[in-house]
């Protein structure tokens, strides 16, 4: 039997979001993994490529989320009541002050990164299995294409 996930198939308005959530699963990987033996890159590095992702297309692409899908998917549905718009959004809260401190550190510490790596891919994972879903199922799809050219 073969336990693989089948691919997730995502409306094309959101495939810019789900391409950088790929983005952000590998650089999660390699902070989950920085300093063991099976570290991919050398943690100044990784600072770096932590960074170019980050700013400004990570923080462009919570602001997409928030502004932009999560607007038109409350005209639809009730984001009061669903606890998993709740937590993603406190999830971008922590990611973000996490890669803050990720930032400001002189000497970003082994716990700081693999927290981040392993919050990320928590969130990603989510997002692409339970909200993205969500939202699909929720919004029309002639509401899917007017947000569609603000998703980047």
């Amino acid at each position: 039997m073969d336990n693989k996930r089948k691919p997730l198939k995502r409306h094309e308005a959101l495939h810019s979001l789900s391409h950088h959530h790929m983005i952000a699963l590998h650089l999660s990987l390699k902070m989950r993994r920085a300093g063991t033996d099976k570290e991919m890159l050398p943690v100044h590095e990784l600072i770096q490529e932590a960074e170019a992702f980050w700013n400004p297309d990570g923080l462009i692409h919570f602001r997409e989320e928030e502004e932009i899908l999560l607007t038109a998917y409350a005209q639809y549905a009730n984001v009061d009541e669903i606890p998993e718009i709740q937590e993603m959004l406190m999830e971008h809260v922590n990611i973000r002050a996490l890669f803050d401190c990720l930032f400001r550190a002189a000497e970003p510490s082994l716990d700081t990164i693999h927290k981040l790596g392993e919050m990320l891919e928590k969130h990603v994972r989510k997002e692409e299995r339970v909200i993205f879903p969500m939202i699909e199922k929720a919004l029309p799809e002639d509401r899917l294409q007017e947000v569609k050219p603000y998703l980047h």
